[in-house]
C-alpha cells in the first residue's frame, strides 16, 4: 500500500493542513533519502521521511501509509519518530534560548530595546526645563 506524501504528513498530524504540507514539499523542506520530494511522491512502509522545521531536521519512519487523518492516539501506529539525538538536543537548546533566529534590529522590539528607544527619543528630564519657551516675549 502507498500514499501521497502530502496526505501522509497531514494524516499523521505533522502538518495542520494538507495545503501546508504540500507547500513544505514545494519549498524543499521534505526529504526522502536526502532528496527533496514533490507533494505527489508516494511513501510506503519502511520509508524514512525527513521534515525540516527550522532549526531542527525531524525524521519519521513510515509504519503505515495512510491518507485519512487519524486521532492523536493512533499516530504511533502509522509512524515512528526516529529523529537523531543531536537534533533533539538542538531543539531543547532552542527552547531554552528563546529567539534564536531573530537578529538584533529585526522584527518587533523586545521590552529592553523599546525602553532603550524611548530613552533615546526622550531622555530623562528632557521635559523638565526651568522655564517655558512659549512665555518669552520678543519685546525687551
Amino acid at each position: 500500500m502507498e500514499a501521497r506524501i502530502d496526505k501522509w504528513l497531514w494524516a499523521v498530524r505533522i502538518f495542520k493542513t494538507r495545503t501546508i504540507a504540500a507547500e513544505a514539499c514545494k519549498k524543499g523542506r521534505i526529504l526522502m533519502n536526502g532528496v527533496a520530494v514533490k507533494p505527489s511522491r508516494t511513501v510506503k512502509e519502511g520509508d524514512v521521511v525527513q521534515v525540516r522545521k527550522s532549526p531542527v531536521l525531524y525524521s519519521f519512519r513510515v509504519l503505515q501509509p495512510i491518507e485519512k487523518r487519524v486521532g492523536a492516539k493512533l499516530v504511533p501506529t502509522a509512524m515512528q519518530n526516529v529523529t537523531t539525538p543531536d537534533q533533539l538536543e538542538l531543539l531543547e537548546m532552542t527552547r531554552l534560548n528563546g529567539f534564536v533566529d531573530r537578529m538584533r534590529g529585526t522584527g518587533r522590539p523586545t521590552k529592553k530595546e523599546r525602553r532603550e528607544l524611548e530613552q533615546f527619543i526622550e531622555p530623562a528630564g528632557a521635559g523638565d526645563f526651568p522655564f517655558d519657551f512659549d512665555d518669552w516675549d520678543d519685546e525687551p
